[in-house]
């Protein structure tokens, strides 16, 4: 299948989330996470209808979106280096993965307006995951508030494997704890589920751009 028939797919199963959720199809946002995938693929998918496109690396993105030729809202999904800041807020529109206070106030430094950002949460408490741990969720967000230069929009997080819904579940409760827009929760596997539980922004690779080499 081609990109386009691959996105028409996803958007059928996102709204059908949406409606048993009774929720708008404008309430989400897809996120076509383009990772190992060349500029012309990501190219194709911005032509199918594309608006947000997802990036583990920062310097994947770096050389791939010089090569890309429709514009789109670029987010970093993967985990940010603090020494990589000034290189990442040149390239992204939104940064996923801020995990520190520190962190947050490297971007803030490095930007020329105010970036917006999601605090990274380790929903599931595990040790080779990065993100802050639930306790630390309404403090971090305090002071991350505070930082003049990131506008912090939401939280995000990546589920232990297995059963989704109970994750996501407690980071929507953490969210509206600390009175947050945005919830970037399910990929290709989870989407659905992460919908229903309210998720804002999902983050959609194989789904879209097919299985990675």
């Amino acid at each position: 299948m081609t990109i386009a028939e691959n996105l028409a797919a996803v958007e059928q199963r996102i709204g059908a989330a949406c409606k048993r959720a009774g929720r708008k199809r404008s309430d989400v946002t897809l996120v076509a996470v383009s990772k190992t995938f060349p500029a012309g693929r990501v190219d194709e998918a911005i032509a199918a209808g594309v608006t947000n496109i997802g990036e583990n690396r920062v310097q994947e993105a770096r050389e791939k979106k010089q090569q890309v030729g429709r514009a789109a809202r670029w987010h970093l999904i993967g985990h940010l280096q603090s020494n990589k800041a000034k290189d990442a807020v040149r390239i992204f529109d939104v940064i996923e993965t801020v995990d520190t206070v520190d962190l947050a106030q490297k971007i803030a430094r490095a930007s020329e307006t105010a970036r917006d950002v999601l605090l990274q949460v380790n929903i599931g408490e595990e040790a080779q995951k990065s993100g802050v741990a639930p306790a630390d969720v309404e403090s971090m967000a305090r002071q991350i508030r505070a930082i003049g230069g990131v506008n912090l929009i939401g939280l995000m997080a990546i589920p232990p494997l297995g059963d989704a819904r109970p994750f996501f579940r407690r980071l929507r409760a953490l969210r509206d704890q600390v009175g947050l827009a945005h919830l970037s929760m399910g990929m290709s596997e989870d989407f659905e589920v992460a919908i229903e539980e309210g998720s804002t922004m999902v983050r959609i690779g194989r789904a879209i751009f097919g299985p990675r080499g």
